[in-house]
């Protein structure tokens, strides 16, 4: 006997989806949205150089460490409820940063802010995912909420922009306030709640050890793609694995886990999980070197180089639907996956045509082949993810998606910053005549040469500035070719992992169901729902500011 097919969502879950683009684009925005507004900061609170990273840091760290726990938290207490709670949390957190009298201050409600960002993001993700029952519109929905995540990251410098050129620097945080209190009051109209109905007590325990386990990695890694000083990084990584341990083995043991592990038995969960934080490596770790390029070498503007990053969106909104059309005609996702990383192969390889003297649009054409393989990898990869794992798990597979892309983004910075900044070190060339303190300084970034150029007149600095460029592009394209061997790994790696990936879904456990407003119709809220057909993959994507 078949059974009856999933209802379609209607104008309300439509509506509620925009709703949940809310705190989204919010959260995301917060990543970058101090971009602009360090030296207005630095002008009010005099920060040292030490709390002006732990400004700029805190946020994504905390929201990182937390996403884990959030995700299991929402599956248990219900993921709407949590919503609202981090709704309000983050809308009171942003008010306080915005009038914040001193360094310490700022920290801490921007730590504040990463709770509340924490309790946001999975929660959103995995409400969609019971909104929508029908394979083709989740996977619609989903794609839209991976366009929202990134579009926030783009959009947060120009809206800083352009705020600070009217209002003083709280008003970048101020601006969250309103959006926050509408969310409170459309959510329990428009959202339904789910929830797991049967599940033990929270893990306070395994809570504490996933925080432990990824905030050590993650500072780590970016420490060391700051720093090069490989000794404190590799301390806190090689902490935070063994603490990573632990909680696995919690996880194993404990008789109502934060994260079923089983989930990573399945090839489709653990290849999408995989393929997805491979994407974000490559697709954030090569932002450092577009971004220098543009500001630096080019001499933009940060406004006019955050409204240049936008261009190679238009790419991306032509190939999805391409994507999605063949896999509703059948095409195996794991070729899909693999089409999208020879695409951005193809990106990579052209990068390293680009010279200091080539015309902007030879940037755009290369950021636009890279971006929009991967937004295709990325948008096939989140929606595998929710779909291999069962509705009651949707927030803790969600949170883990983003903790992936986490991971992957902040490993990208390291290692292929790290590949750049060796490069451009072994090819600067410092004229004589310059001091050492300011021949130190030149070697260390593109940055410092350019401020140390800037500060020699006649025709040593001339030549520090035209070496530093050159070292810089020689850092730029070694940097792609290690881009584009990975995308050779990870387009073998997609397809061998999602081969057959979309024929099936982890089963649900017996005792773990969702809630009535998040099971089929039709069937009894204590059952197991059966295996959803293949995920068709939505037209949208994210936007690609990350990129360049």
């Amino acid at each position: 006997m078949n059974e009856p097919s999933p209802p379609l969502a209607g104008r309300r879950e439509w509506i509620g989806l925009a709703v949940l683009l809310l705190p989204l684009l919010l959260v995301s925005m917060d990543v970058s949205v101090l971009y602009f507004a360090v030296p207005f900061i630095s002008a009010d609170l005099a920060p040292s150089a030490t709390q002006q990273l732990w400004i700029f840091d805190i946020y994504g760290f905390v929201l990182a460490g937390l996403l884990i726990t959030m995700g299991a938290l929402g599956d248990r207490i219900g993921r709407r409820r949590l919503l609202m709670i981090g709704a309000a949390a983050f809308g009171l957190t942003s008010a306080a940063a915005a009038y914040a009298g001193s360094a310490e201050a700022l920290i801490a409600t921007r730590a504040l802010l990463g709770i509340g960002g924490a309790t946001l993001m999975p929660s959103t993700l995995a409400l969609i995912r019971n909104m929508f029952h029908d394979a083709r519109q989740r996977a619609t929905a989903i794609a839209i909420w991976t366009a929202a995540l990134t579009f926030g990251v783009a959009l947060g410098p120009i809206l800083s922009g352009l705020l600070l050129e009217h209002f003083w620097w709280g008003s970048v945080f101020l601006i969250n306030v309103p959006f926050m209190l509408l969310l409170v009051a459309l959510a329990p109209l428009l959202v339904p709640e789910s929830r797991r109905v049967a599940g033990g007590r929270f893990d306070l325990i395994g809570a504490a050890l996933s925080l432990a386990a990824v905030l050590p990695v993650i500072w780590g890694v970016k420490e060391f793609a700051a720093r090069g000083d490989g000794r404190l990084a590799g301390a806190a990584i090689v902490a935070g694995l063994a603490v990573g341990a632990v909680f696995v083995h919690r996880q194993r043991t404990s008789p109502d886990p934060m994260i079923d592990l089983a989930l990573f038995r399945g090839r489709a969960f653990s290849g999408a999980v995989a393929v997805n934080m491979l994407a974000m490596f490559a697709l954030v770790g090569f932002a450092i070197f577009t971004t220098q390029l543009l500001q630096t070498v080019w001499g933009m503007s940060p406004l006019e180089a955050a409204l240049w990053s936008l261009v190679p969106s238009l790419g991306v909104g032509a190939v999805t639907p391409i994507a999605a059309g063949l896999a509703q005609r059948g095409v195996p996702r794991g070729r899909l996956v693999a089409g999208g990383f020879l695409i951005a192969l193809a990106g990579f390889a052209a990068m390293t045509a680009v010279a200091a003297d080539s015309p902007l649009w030879t940037l755009m054409v290369c950021a636009a082949l890279y971006a929009c393989g991967l937004v295709v990898v990325l948008s096939l990869s989140t929606e595998l993810i929710l779909w291999a794992a069962p509705p009651e798990r949707a927030g803790a597979a969600s949170a883990l998606s983003e903790t992936a892309s986490e991971f992957g983004g902040a490993l990208g910075m390291a290692v292929l910053g790290s590949i750049g900044t060796a490069v451009f070190r072994a090819h600067l060339d410092v004229p004589a005549g310059l001091p050492a303190e300011a021949a130190d300084s030149a070697r260390e970034t593109l940055a410092g040469a350019a401020v140390v150029a800037s500060g020699t007149p006649g025709p040593v600095g001339e030549a520090l500035f035209a070496s530093a460029r050159t070292a810089f592009m020689s850092g730029l394209h070694a940097a792609a070719v290690a881009a584009a061997v990975l995308m050779v790994l990870a387009a073998a790696l997609a397809l061998l992992t999602l081969r057959g990936g979309e024929s099936g879904r982890a089963a649900a456990p017996a005792d773990c169901s969702p809630e009535p407003a998040a099971t089929e119709p039709g069937r009894p809220a204590g059952s197991v729902p059966a295996p959803a057909p293949g995920p068709a993959v939505g037209a949208a994507a994210p936007d690609t500011t990350a990129a360049v």
